[in-house]
């Protein structure tokens, strides 16, 4: 009976949030995906590329491993997508570990192929290392990488932002001094790591303004396919979990179908309430996972083109 009531509840707040949808214009969403490492993971990749292609998302971006692991695995996914699809693409560049030379070359790689958009980051550490340090002669920042985009070519260039703070800061004021460098530099925009209170969001956006930072900075959604997961790789990478989210997954271990409801229902609702306070681009982190991406967007008023409902 209790999970019958709680099922009810989340489809009232389902409703809620379609009936809202008519008041609040659809955001411009944009979709990050994940290079495959095996062929059944390739598989489940462009199947959500081929699901999520038609809703006609702002840009699509494809990331890099720890140490640039799946460096050659994100160029081959990215020139696929140009060949195979009409989406705006953007490749993630890191610049730990590497030399500049190869980092300048594979720059010139994504341009002649006809990629614009970099997302430019520092990027973790290589696998055994305890830090970034960068190989002599190669870029020490990722405000450094992205002044050597500059030179190289007029690249529309996406950098990272920390609503939390960056994990290897010295603090929350050094951190953000770090996403001046890097906007100065040359930076298009910055996305930020995702968060889950949008409170901190909004302060963060807050001290941006006073520090005065005008580029565009957009909040990074994740959407909790796996809670456990999403624990263990927050924990990383600096990222809160809210007792509140904790308590909306206890006992949907055994229930995927009500874990995607809850999930769509929070990303949903953080997006709706960031757009009340006039934000209205989001990048959604899919994990190359099709169908909770699509419920959200579909919930957000994004529909292939020619659709319309019945």
């Amino acid at each position: 009976m209790a999970g019958a009531l709680n099922r009810w509840l989340l489809q009232e707040r389902v409703n809620d949030l379609l009936l809202r949808k008519f008041d609040t214009p659809a955001p411009a969403i944009s979709f990050e995906f994940v290079p495959p490492r095996t062929n059944m993971m390739e598989q489940r990749l462009w199947h959500c590329i081929r699901r999520l292609a038609p809703l006609s998302p702002h840009f699509v971006s494809v990331t890099y491993g720890a140490g640039g692991t799946t460096q050659a695995g994100t160029f081959s996914t990215v020139l696929r997508m140009k060949q195979e699809t009409d989406l705006a693409l953007a490749a993630h560049l890191t610049c730990a570990g590497t030399t500049r030379r190869d980092v300048d070359d594979l720059a010139r790689r994504y341009w002649a192929a006809g990629i614009r958009h970099i997302v430019a980051l520092r990027g973790d550490p290589p696998t055994g290392s305890a830090n970034a340090t960068p190989q002599p002669g190669g870029y020490a920042y990722a405000s450094d990488l992205v002044a050597g985009l500059r030179r190289i070519a007029d690249f529309e260039i996406s950098v990272a932002a920390y609503p939390e703070t960056h994990p290897a800061a010295l603090g929350p004021d050094a951190d953000l001094d770090n996403l001046k460098r890097k906007l100065d530099a040359g930076a298009t925009r910055a996305i930020t790591q995702y968060c889950f209170d949008t409170k901190t969001y909004l302060r963060f956006f807050d001290r941006c303004l006073a520090a005065g930072i005008t580029a565009p900075i957009i909040p990074g959604i994740m959407p909790v396919s796996n809670y456990g997961q999403i624990v263990r790789f927050s924990a990383l990478c600096g990222v809160t979990i809210p007792d509140w989210l904790t308590e909306l997954f206890e006992g949907t271990v055994e229930n995927p179908e009500l874990r995607r409801i809850i999930a769509s229902i929070v990303a949903v609702e953080q997006i709706r309430t960031l757009q009340a306070y006039g934000l209205n681009a989001f990048h959604i982190s899919t994990l190359n996972r099709s169908d909770l991406t699509y419920a959200i967007a579909h919930l957000l008023g994004a529909r292939p083109a020619g659709q319309h409902a019945a």
